[in-house]
């Protein structure tokens, strides 16, 4: 049976059961491989993740995925999945675990993206102070270059509507932009 058909027989709660399990023993640097391979279900057991709003973690920078890794632990970041995965992950494994993943090499994709649309160019141009000149972060900013449209475009809405606040700077910016600046800028990073 697939994992989803596997979640479509006993629901979500039975797939965050058995996959935190997985998770709950304090890893020996010899087993952080095999605790990780837990969220392969979602986000790929190659790195490319199984629905287009699931983000890449493979190669996302370590210190991004170990303050997300904690905010979904302490609550200040909500996702029905994610929140008891991050709970089931031993305190003392969280670094260990990010920085396995961000030693992993980003899943090549296709580019098409060569300038940013004009519309979009003085705003896009702000990003590059945290997330780098070339989109592929950086302490504390995650990489943008070639998430999906679809998880950058959530993800961007989210910090708009104020469902998403884990992050100081984000939701003002990107209420500042309108609806369609958002929706630019998402297709620009996802083909970069």
């Amino acid at each position: 049976m697939s994992i989803r058909g596997f979640a479509a027989a006993c629901g979500v709660a039975c797939v965050i059961a058995v996959l935190a399990a997985s998770l709950t023993a304090p890893a020996r640097a010899d087993d952080i491989e095999s605790k990780a391979q837990g969220c392969g279900v979602c986000h790929g057991a190659n790195g490319v993740p199984v629905g287009p709003t699931i983000p890449v973690i493979w190669g996302q920078q370590e210190s991004y995925l170990v303050k997300e890794i904690h905010d979904y632990r302490a609550g200040d970041r909500d996702n029905a999945m994610m929140a008891p995965m991050a709970r089931n992950v031993a305190p003392d494994d969280t670094r260990k675990i990010a920085a396995w993943f961000a030693a992993k090499p980003w899943p090549a994709a296709k580019t098409s993206a060569a300038a940013p649309p004009d519309a979009i160019a003085d705003k896009i141009a702000m990003c590059k102070a945290c997330h780098q000149p070339n989109f592929e972060g950086g302490p504390p900013a995650p990489r943008l270059a070639g998430l999906s449209y679809e998880y950058l475009r959530s993800t961007m809405n989210a910090f708009a509507n104020g469902k998403r606040t884990n992050n100081l700077d984000m939701p003002g910016f990107m209420k500042a932009l309108t609806d369609s600046e958002r929706d630019a800028m998402a297709k620009y990073l996802a083909g970069l």
